[in-house]
This record gives structure tokens, C-alpha cells and sequence, in this order.
């Protein structure tokens, strides 16, 4: 079984707290339409848990097929500096069908943010490295495709539904 090499830190994006006696992490693509509908069951699943549960997100961007899951992933990283990540987040999964520059910088105005210093972020690279990283760290945790998710640093091989994640978690609680 694979297990997740880079630990949860400081350094990712975390609902919960980092103590929680379940972590649920999620390497993620935001044009990916499985964790679009993953997207609604993690909801599902931090509400039934609570505070027993961190949710992490890292980025995965699956170029070769999602021509916008890049700019999207960086798109949210630079929200995550003002503070906006989970807005960002939730915001690019619900427009997911129109992803691209036009929603990019909609979406920014829509949280506060500057959409010229976005299209900067996106020109400049400014994120692609933090972007890379997450996704350097899922190839090496065994990361083939999205939505990977692993419960406690093991990865979860079941599907992504809200009965198989809510199980899995409830385990890792017990144990």
C-alpha cells in the first residue's frame, strides 16, 4: 500500500485542525471532473466529522488532459496568499465547466483580488514552482491520477464516495 512520503505541514492548505485525529488528503486537479464530484463529498464528509478531521488539498495538475488545470492550481495558489485559498478553491470547482483566463480574473475581483496582479501571478510563473512541488510530492507518494486521496498518511485505494472515504476515515478514528 502506498503511503504519503511528504507530511502534512505549515506549508499545505488545511480545513481542521493539523492535530485532528483523522487527515484526510486530497491531491487534486481543478478541471478534473471525478474531483468535482469529489469536491461535494469531502463537504459531506468534514461536516459529519467535524472537528475530528483535517482536510488537506494539494495541488495535481494534470496537464497532458486538462489544458487549464495549471493555471487553475496556480490561480488558487496566489488567492492562498491573500488568504483565499478554500474561496478560490471552492469557487474554481463550481465553475469548473468555464475554467480559464475570463473566470481567472472573475473570480479574483468576485474575492477582492487584483485580476491585473493575477494575470501577472500567471505570466510570471510566481506560482508554478509551489504548484510542481505538490505535484512532485503525489508522484512520489504513488499519485498516478485524481482525486488520490490518503486517510492517516495511507493511501485510500476504494472509491471516492462519501459511504467508502466515510468509512475508511471511521477506521482510522478507531484505531
Amino acid at each position: 500500500m502506498s503511503t504519503l512520503k511528504n507530511p502534512v505541514g505549515e506549508h499545505d492548505h488545511v480545513k481542521g485542525e493539523l492535530n485532528a485525529p483523522a487527515v484526510l488528503v486530497e491531491y487534486g486537479d481543478f478541471q478534473c471532473p471525478h474531483c468535482r464530484m469529489a469536491h461535494a463529498v469531502i463537504h459531506r464528509v468534514q461536516k459529519h466529522f467535524g472537528d475530528r478531521l483535517c482536510f488537506v488539498f494539494r495541488n495535481f495538475p494534470l496537464t497532458q488532459i486538462h489544458p487549464y488545470a495549471q493555471a487553475a492550481a496556480e490561480t488558487a495558489e496566489f488567492a492562498g496568499a491573500y488568504g483565499k485559498f478554500w474561496e478560490m478553491h471552492d469557487l474554481l470547482f463550481e465553475h469548473q465547466e468555464r475554467l480559464g483566463d475570463g473566470l481567472f480574473a472573475e473570480l479574483a475581483e468576485k474575492l477582492g483580488l487584483d485580476p491585473a496582479e493575477l494575470a501577472k501571478a500567471l505570466e510570471d510563473g510566481t506560482y508554478t514552482s509551489k504548484v510542481r512541488s505538490g505535484f512532485t510530492g503525489g508522484v512520489r507518494s504513488g499519485v498516478n491520477g485524481t482525486p488520490t486521496f490518503f486517510i492517516n498518511g495511507e493511501r485510500h485505494n476504494g472509491p471516492a464516495d462519501y459511504d467508502s472515504l466515510a468509512r475508511k476515515i471511521s477506521e482510522a478514528l478507531e484505531s
